[in-house]
């Protein structure tokens, strides 16, 4: 019987400290990466490897908007390589079964992958989830945590959540409380920290920004996407 090739993600080197905490057990976790950082890359692909590791579970990778899930991660295509996201994190090796229609993954282990939605979070209920993904958290229904929750704690379970700040909302408080708390993972990078982009390219794109929208609007749409401000509320 051949031996199951967990996949492995290449962290990039500012991607690394949040690795090695979820390696290590971590349990919660808050990506405040500015756009294009690989936020939602990273956290998939640790689901990849924890959905194989441990004995069979429910993970899901939750969409503010249900309607959004299928063009922003089901048939996303990376740029660089041409392939689906789905694929490049989850290799058809590990797959038993890929639904389409409903957009889930099972895993030969017996692991289940599934795109949801925080606005449908209520239709979800008796799913017994050990891992979720709340991308673009900023924007989600924060009822959907409280429900969440009590779940992930039953089932010893974790939670990352992948964003862009949206101002002092729900995502802002959870942040301030992670950071305060030493058991939880709290990172907030600008472009600027990443250096994945170049300067004079980020200040093209901020002058294009302004020239779309406006001096003041402008300014405050690239201070939320590039530099993670949580002032810059639209």
């Amino acid at each position: 019987m051949p031996v199951l090739q967990i996949p492995t993600h290449k962290a990039r080197p500012y991607q690394r400290p949040f690795w090695n905490y979820m390696e290590g057990g971590g349990k919660r976790a808050f990506l405040v990466w500015h756009r294009r950082a690989g936020k939602d890359d990273c956290a998939a692909s640790w689901t990849s490897v924890a959905a194989l590791e441990d004995k069979p579970a429910v993970y899901w990778h939750m969409l503010p908007e249900y309607a959004q899930a299928r063009k922003a991660i089901w048939t996303a295509v990376n740029p660089h390589s041409g392939k689906r996201r789905i694929d490049e994190w989850f290799p058809p090796a590990i797959r038993k079964t890929t639904r389409e229609q409903t957009m889930e993954i099972e895993f030969v282990n017996g692991s289940l992958w599934q795109v949801v939605g925080s606005d449908s979070y209520d239709s979800l209920v008796g799913a017994s989830v050990k891992g979720v993904v709340g991308s673009e958290w900023a924007l989600a229904n924060p009822l959907a945590w409280a429900y969440l929750r009590p779940i992930l704690r039953e089932n010893n379970g974790w939670a990352i959540f992948p964003s862009t700040p949206r101002g002092r909302n729900h995502l802002f408080r959870m942040y301030e409380a992670a950071e305060a708390d030493p058991e939880q993972f709290a990172q907030k990078l600008t472009a600027y920290d990443t250096g994945i982009i170049k300067p004079e390219d980020l200040e093209k794109e901020r002058l294009e920004m302004i020239a779309e929208m406006g001096e003041e609007d402008g300014e405050a749409k690239f201070r939320q996407e590039w530099m993670c401000d949580w002032e810059a509320a639209l």
